[in-house]
């Protein structure tokens, strides 16, 4: 593992301590060398923030997670009044969109609201000039399109994404950057998405703490494996594929 990688998308926060502490203390190890550790709520983008003050290899983003009760008058403005204060502290916006999972066991969840909840989160993207990090798989991806359109967002990277060759078509016109977990390894429909969107519109996450291996706890030392794979799918030499991930996460999110 000569190659440095970022995780591009990680709940820190949502590990346990014991865990959490292990992964700071060996990303040198494994060369993993950032993480954009994503918020789901209040108590969450504070506990990301204090993280990132601790270490300096992590970068934090601040959201609510969507796939959840929408946040309360109270919460949701405490939120953007946290954004507004930290926004110097902040990389992005996240993790932040639309309730797909949910809904399919709640078909009739009210989605306007959640679409209001979004819109609030874009307009505040562009007041502070940061890129939003979203949620928005399938159907839902192609109504986040119309809203990043309609609030004139240009830098949008949609995490875990999965969707049609029209909706990434849509999505590669707009320049909105996609992320691979660690599912592309034994995902045929996430191999077809590798092969079909741009390298340099692509970065690897691992979105943990999801679980991709029985009894393995998910680490972003497994976004190696990611690379390999993608590498393989794209038939791209390895370092070049490597050097590519990390520059786009950079470049994106504005890394030093």
């Amino acid at each position: 593992m000569t190659h440095a990688v970022i995780d591009a998308h990680i709940h820190l926060d949502w590990y346990q301590k014991k865990i959490q502490r292990n992964i700071i203390n060996y990303l040198k190890k494994h060369n993993v060398t950032g993480l954009i550790s994503v918020s789901s709520d209040l108590c969450s983008s504070m506990e990301n923030l204090r993280l990132a003050a601790s270490h300096p290899a992590i970068y934090p983003a601040v959201g609510y997670h969507p796939e959840q009760k929408l946040p309360s008058e109270g919460e949701l403005h405490s939120i953007l009044k946290l954004l507004d204060k930290q926004h110097k502290n902040i990389i992005a916006i996240g993790e932040v969109g639309l309730p797909y999972y949910t809904r399919e066991h709640r078909p009739n969840l009210p989605l306007q609201h959640y679409v209001r909840t979004l819109e609030t989160f874009m307009r505040k993207a562009v007041e502070i000039d940061k890129p939003l990090i979203l949620h928005a798989v399938y159907d839902d991806a192609d109504l986040v399109c119309d809203l990043l359109e309609k609030h004139g967002i240009t830098k949008a990277h949609f995490h875990w994404f999965k969707g049609s060759r029209t909706t990434m078509n849509r999505m590669m016109k707009r320049g909105y950057m996609i992320s691979i977990t660690p599912d592309c390894l034994f995902k045929e429909k996430i191999q077809s998405i590798i092969q079909y969107y741009p390298l340099e519109l692509m970065m690897v996450e691992t979105d943990g703490p999801y679980p991709f291996k029985e009894n393995e706890i998910t680490h972003p030392r497994m976004i190696h494996d990611s690379v390999k794979k993608i590498s393989e799918m794209k038939q791209k030499d390895l370092g070049e594929v490597y050097q590519t991930l990390f520059q786009n996460t950079k470049d994106f999110y504005q890394l030093p």
